[in-house]
């Protein structure tokens, strides 16, 4: 069976739009009218990757994301946003989403955009774990280390910490890490790429507004700096 996906959309027409497709390509699917709802089913259920809509009758999104983000990092969520509601998009992103999608939207786009992100957050690697003093990146585990403490970083910012350390000082564009972490066919900005950075940088850095250790390239990307 494939994973397990929690849809919170108020919409019975929509929801019940998802789950049919997602059902059809042997997702293991779940259900939530209300944000409170979605909240009870991530802690009985354990999700893989929430679907989760902005407007609910309750509380709504935004509040879901940033608390399924601070109690299970190891979830990915992608919202569910109105054409050309940019600040939707970067709130969420900035509250801890992996991913958004816009409505109305193509059913084989939300089953491409929820394959990639597990793809993206099951990748093995060779090697069983990187050091870069002084952090640890375990790819058992799928935890990032600072000085012996776990980061509690998201699916996708630690994609980008695998990113980063495969490619000590060398100077990355928004492209090259967006087509890395999201995939080359992500229908989406490079904005998402600021947003994530500066979401990793707030939990690796001692002093996020001014890092050592993701440095901006201006114009051009990031670069992950480290001295010799």
């Amino acid at each position: 069976m494939g994973a397990k996906v929690l849809t919170v959309e108020d919409d019975n027409s929509i929801r019940g739009f998802l789950v049919t497709i997602l059902k059809k390509n042997d997702f293991i699917v779940s259900e939530a009218v209300t944000g409170k709802e979605a909240l009870r089913k991530v802690e009985l259920e354990k999700p893989e990757v929430i679907l989760l809509d902005i407007m609910l009758p309750d509380i709504d999104g935004f509040e879901v994301c940033k608390k399924v983000s601070q109690l299970h990092p190891e979830i990915s969520i992608i919202m569910l946003t109105a054409r050309g509601a940019d600040m939707d998009k970067i709130n969420g992103l900035e509250l801890g989403a992996d991913d958004y999608i816009i409505k109305p939207f193509n059913p084989m786009e939300v089953i491409a955009r929820i394959r990639a992100i597990i793809r993206r957050t099951n990748k093995t690697d060779s090697s069983n774990a990187i050091e870069i003093d002084p952090f640890k990146i375990d790819f058992n585990t799928q935890k990032v280390y600072k000085n012996g403490h776990d980061l509690e970083l998201t699916p996708t910012e630690f994609c980008l910490m695998k990113v980063f350390a495969n490619n000590i000082n060398k100077s990355l564009t928004r492209d090259d890490i967006l087509n890395w972490v999201w995939g080359e066919n992500y229908i989406g900005d490079t904005k998402t790429v600021d947003v994530h950075i500066r979401r990793l940088r707030g939990k690796i850095e001692d002093d996020p507004s001014n890092p050592k250790y993701i440095e901006t390239v201006w114009g051009h990307g990031y670069m992950w700096r480290k001295g010799d």
